[in-house]
């Protein structure tokens, strides 16, 4: 049935409604406005505790790496640790704390020595006191090993939230090889994670990578970090360092540097056909006696070269074709009035060597002969002369991109408007002519010197090949060619080259040769002059240097070594020779190839220890010694990809080699009974860094097998 609407009832009705909604509306209007305006800043406070914008996403540093890809500098993070104890309260783990207190101490006490059980106990007990919300545990910043030991600990082993335990990671750039190459490599200045020298700061941008964003948001009661663009990570680069050369060459340099007592040691092994810089030292005497790197002495001391610079004075002279190497100069009796100042040989106290030629001038450095040469033929034109030396390339900029390098100073002649020398002197060609009167930093000598080597062509030194990131190459650095050629008439070089080999064959540089190979080079020794007090201020220092290459006959390496020392004996030959001496015995001893079979001992009856890892390396050993091979290859692959396990001895001449799988990458391996090697190469495919203690085989592996990894993990390996 219908009923017919009522209209005089019902309108009153929505009227009211529509009221009600009017006036609410207005209400949340004007609430709005309140807190817009009024409140404002109250709940823009809130919001930032709730909220926090434009938080930096770190980027992860690359590493520098050696030319065969072992870690030279690496970044391992590292914490700093510390509790809340008002999260501890506010959970209600109070009661928990109370009944471990002592063991957490104990604890701490067990993995920072330092410190008692009772203070760590007294000062957990203050901070808790004070209801800290960031107390801080441990004074220093701790390393990943210590920072997991800690976080098994009881309370801290509970989430942040519950127990308030919690940590700010920071990174720390490490050098795996210590002090090995250090200045060249670069460090970074502390947490500020800001490069201070060497490769580090020139190629920081590379390194560094680029910084993300995110924001971090509240939701109940706990904070989320928001990727708003993450970080990109930084690069690593591929240095043209070979460590066991730069090991040899710095050991060789500071055993002389103990011997003689000397000031500063440098040397440099450059790759002839590169420039490759394969080892670079700058080894200084510190306050406590001991040697060590701190300034990168090798491109940045400016000392007057002494008589390495005599090859190049010499130089000049037969490419502009003055003089031939069958000119004879006369020395007289070791002194030579030269302008009113008188020019003295080695030995000239013993009647020096009277009338020699051309190279026999180089041969026993003598110093009235080769000032005599450049003086006879340069005196009215020094211009020439130093245009001479410059078109050698001794002075180029060589764009070291190491701070502090600079390129060598040659003065050039400067006239007045009258035609008068303002900067020059009568003496100034003679005494240049040997190696004074100049500034070359070692590294342009060696680059010299390594051009002669190279049949002329002048490689810039280069300290790094590529730019590598996630395995692939992503910028390379080829050698580059700074002169095609440093001589104008092409049989030069082959004369500076028989003349250097004849230096060391029969003249002064004797102590730097070796049996085995041929070695071509110049020795030098020069006073160092101390600024206002020049080289009269009583105590004489010296620079003694050797500059060459080796083999002679096919130079594969040049090399320099400079010695600072004070007072005499000082022998360029005899100090800084001997160290190139074993320098290069060294190097060369290290690229012989040796047959395995020569490491057969016919005395023994039984196989060899074989330790667990790469079965092919054990299996062409096992085989070339002539034992029987079960589950063997045939000793058919001395190298290839790895095939992991160990090895059982079955009887005096039979092994049998047992495959083991290997653990995905994302769970820790067994690496227990491996050499070093192995398990350093096995680790690292893992993504894992590591430590080794001792020597042997591994005996114990901090990270227990079939631990789930994480990025930046370190493993300590103890040998045995």
């Amino acid at each position: 049935m219908s009923r017919k609407f009522d209209y005089s009832k019902v309108m009153p009705r929505y009227s009211v409604i529509a009221i009600l909604f009017t006036l609410v509306s207005f209400a949340v209007i004007g609430k709005s406005a309140y807190i817009m305006t009024a409140q404002k800043d109250y709940w823009e406070k809130v919001a930032s505790i709730q909220k926090k914008d434009s938080v930096p996403l770190k980027s992860d540093r690359g590493n520098i790496l050696s030319c065969d890809g072992q870690l030279m500098a690496s970044t391992i993070p590292t914490y700093e640790i510390f509790m809340d104890f008002q999260t501890l309260r506010e959970t209600g783990n109070d009661s928990i704390w109370e009944a471990n207190i002592d063991a957490i101490a104990d604890g701490l006490h067990e993995i920072f020595p330092l410190k008692s059980s009772s203070d760590f106990k007294k000062h957990l007990e203050e901070g808790r006191e004070k209801q800290s919300r960031h107390w801080k545990i441990w004074k220093t910043r701790i390393e990943y090993e210590q920072y997991k030991r800690v976080k098994e600990l009881p309370v801290f082993s509970m989430s942040k939230y519950q127990s308030g335990f919690h940590e700010e990671e920071f990174v720390a750039r490490k050098l795996p090889f210590g002090s090995l190459a250090s200045r060249t490599v670069g460090s970074l200045y502390g947490s500020k994670d800001v490069a201070r020298c060497g490769l580090e700061q020139y190629y920081d941008s590379i390194l560094r990578g680029e910084t993300g964003k995110g924001h971090t948001q509240k939701i109940r009661n706990k904070f989320l970090k928001i990727t708003d663009y993450p970080a990109i990570h930084g690069s690593d680069i591929i240095t043209t360092i070979d460590v066991n050369i730069q090991d040899l060459a710095e050991r060789a340099v500071v055993d002389e540097l103990k011997l003689i007592n000397g000031n500063v040691g440098v040397a440099i092994v450059m790759e002839v056909a590169t420039g490759d810089i394969k080892a670079i030292v700058n080894m200084e005497k510190k306050g406590n006696g001991e040697y060590g790197e701190t300034m990168n002495h090798a491109v940045s001391d400016l000392l007057e070269p002494g008589s390495v610079f005599k090859t190049a004075s010499l130089m000049v002279a037969i490419d502009d074709g003055v003089v031939d190497t069958n000119y004879v100069v006369q020395t007289g009796g070791g002194v030579w009035n030269m302008y009113g100042r008188d020019m003295k040989d080695h030995n000239w106290h013993k009647g020096g060597y009277g009338t020699i030629t051309l190279p026999r001038s180089l041969e026993v450095s003598s110093n009235i002969g080769v000032s005599r040469i450049v003086d006879n033929f340069y005196h009215k034109n020094p211009e020439k002369f130093v245009e001479g030396i410059r078109y050698l390339g001794i002075t180029d900029d060589f764009k070291i991109p190491i701070k502090g390098a600079t390129p060598a100073k040659v003065r050039m002649p400067r006239k007045n408007d009258r035609g008068q020398y303002v900067n020059w002197s009568k003496t100034t060609l003679p005494w240049m002519s040997i190696g004074y009167e100049t500034q070359v930093p070692p590294i342009s000598t060696l680059t010299f010197y390594n051009a002669i080597a190279n049949g002329g062509k002048m490689m810039r030194p280069r300290f790094v090949s590529k730019v590598v990131k996630d395995g692939k190459v992503i910028k390379e650095y080829p050698p580059v060619v700074q002169r095609d050629n440093i001589a104008k008439n092409k049989n030069t070089i082959p004369l500076m080259q028989t003349m250097l080999e004849h230096v060391v064959s029969q003249g002064l540089g004797k102590q730097a040769g070796s049996k085995s190979f041929k070695v071509a080079g110049k020795t030098g020794t020069a006073q160092i002059s101390k600024g206002a007090a020049g080289y009269h201020s009583g105590v004489v220092d010296y620079l003694l240097s050797f500059a060459g290459y080796f083999p002679a006959d096919a130079p594969r390496y040049s090399c320099i070594v400079c010695i600072q020392k004070t007072g005499l004996p000082a022998s360029g030959g005899g100090m800084s020779g001997v160290v190139f001496h074993n320098i290069a015995e060294g190097i060369m001893s290290q690229s012989l190839k040796l047959d395995v079979n020569d490491a057969c001992d016919s005395l023994s009856a039984r196989p060899p220890l074989v330790k667990a890892g790469n079965l092919l390396a054990a299996d062409y050993v096992l085989n070339s010694f002539g034992f029987n091979v079960i589950n063997g290859w045939n000793g058919s692959y001395k190298y290839g990809n790895p095939i992991w396990g160990i090895a059982e001895e079955k009887d005096n001449k039979t092994v049998k080699l047992v495959k083991q799988a290997v653990s995905s990458k994302k769970v820790m391996p067994n690496i227990v009974g491996m050499g070093a090697r192995d398990a350093v190469y096995l680790l690292e495919k893992h993504g894992v860094k590591v430590r080794i203690m001792g020597r042997g085989k591994v005996k114990e592996q901090s990270i227990k097998p079939g631990t789930t990894l994480r990025k930046g993990m370190i493993c300590s390996l103890t040998m045995a």
